[in-house]
């Protein structure tokens, strides 16, 4: 989509609660959201157990493939709360309670309130640095290249505020939406392969809408770039040509 090369990112989603379907992730579409301004491309997404073998061979893939790594779940206080020590494991450093870590979670929690289960969230990887969390206190961590954060939406959302200024951004990316009307996607789909081809540094989506019912099908396209002029030309070229099918459209 570009000349220049955007910093990639992944993805690593911890916890038997989602792969059983206890709980439905969504922290994956809210770390989408706060990249694409920082012009940082999402490139993967992966989903693993509370299983050390699993987050460590997950976690080394997806280090060495992107420039960031974001994980979510597993560094509370409970036994299944294994992810400090395989990214440890990961990285083949010792985890240990962190002075600071420790401080905070100790002005957190009045005599008698810090257990040893709660003590077990100062618990971070050697070389790491805290991530801090202004929800509950207890922080994330950052080693290297990855990013350890809470699986509760309300607090991983908070913890990314910490996490931006630590990141290598890229350009924006630009978009623009075509909504097609009354067509489907197979209808238009030599148009969209055309236009595609002619604009290799461009990229083109295909999202069908409306079936069955009385609902209204279409199919909304979606042009992305990270130079604004070329995409502005794009979604020209496509509505001007769409328009001459005798196709309704709207812009968006």
């Amino acid at each position: 989509m570009t000349d220049h090369p955007a910093p990639t990112a992944a993805v690593l989603i911890i916890g038997d609660e989602i792969l059983s379907g206890r709980t439905q992730d969504v922290n994956l579409n809210a770390i989408a959201r706060f990249l694409t301004p920082l012009g940082i491309d999402l490139m993967e997404a992966r989903t693993v157990g509370d299983r050390q073998d699993q987050i460590v061979a997950a976690l080394n893939a997806l280090r060495s493939a992107h420039d960031h790594v974001f994980t979510t779940g597993g560094i509370g206080p409970t036994h299944d709360d294994i992810t400090a020590d395989a990214v440890g494991a990961a990285f083949g450093v010792a985890v240990s309670e962190h002075p600071e870590a420790l401080a905070i979670l100790e002005r957190r929690y009045g005599p008698g309130e810090f257990t040893a289960a709660r003590r077990r969230m100062a618990r971070i990887p050697e070389g790491g640095s805290l991530i801090a969390n202004p929800v509950t206190d207890a922080p994330g961590f950052q080693i290297g290249n990855v990013f350890v954060m809470a699986g509760v939406p309300r607090i991983m959302e908070a913890m990314l505020q910490d996490v931006a200024p630590r990141l290598a951004a890229g350009a924006v990316v630009h978009s623009r939406a075509i909504r097609v009307v009354g067509v489907g996607e197979s209808a238009i789909a030599d148009v969209l392969r055309a236009a595609a081809e002619g604009r290799p540094d461009l990229s083109f989506g295909s999202y069908p809408f409306g079936f069955g019912g009385d609902q209204t099908v279409g199919t909304q396209l979606v042009i992305r770039g990270r130079d604004s002029r070329k995409v502005d030309a794009a979604e020209h070229d496509l509505s001007q040509e769409l328009r001459s099918l005798g196709i309704d459209i709207a812009v968006t």
